[in-house]
């Protein structure tokens, strides 16, 4: 296998994650991407998060994503997609009552998870 085979490896159905919100798949990892298919329960949310060495572009498949970028609120509908740049505190939303599903394709220098920084919101995380 070539190096440029190994960077590119497509993942298998078992990178499933689920969460108290949905469920993450990851579809692709390269050396300095990620490509994930990210399903919301309806009346569902994550939590306000940033990310400091990484940039995410969300792609709405179907469903409808409520986006909150550095606070500015925004609906993105199927076929649409929004931009999260790095040190930006971002969250998404199902206010629908079908499965949010959309792409998300994350680029940067580190992808790791402790990257991630959980800001506490002071609602619950689902909006049920």
């Amino acid at each position: 296998m070539t190096d440029q085979q190994t960077a590119n490896q497509t993942t298998s159905e078992n990178d499933s994650e689920s969460r108290y919100w949905g469920k993450v798949t990851v579809l692709e990892t390269g050396s300095r991407y990620r490509i994930l298919r990210v399903e919301v329960k309806p009346n569902h949310r994550m939590k306000t998060q940033i990310h400091y060495h990484r940039s995410e572009h969300w792609i709405v498949v179907s469903g409808t994503a409520k986006v909150i970028c550095d606070n500015v609120e925004s609906l993105v509908l199927p076929n649409q997609s929004t931009y999260v740049p790095p040190c930006t505190p971002h969250r998404i939303e199902n206010p629908g009552v079908i499965p949010l599903v959309m792409i998300e394709v994350q680029n940067g220098e580190y992808l790791g998870e402790e990257d991630t920084v959980r800001i506490e919101d002071e609602t619950p995380s689902n909006v049920k």
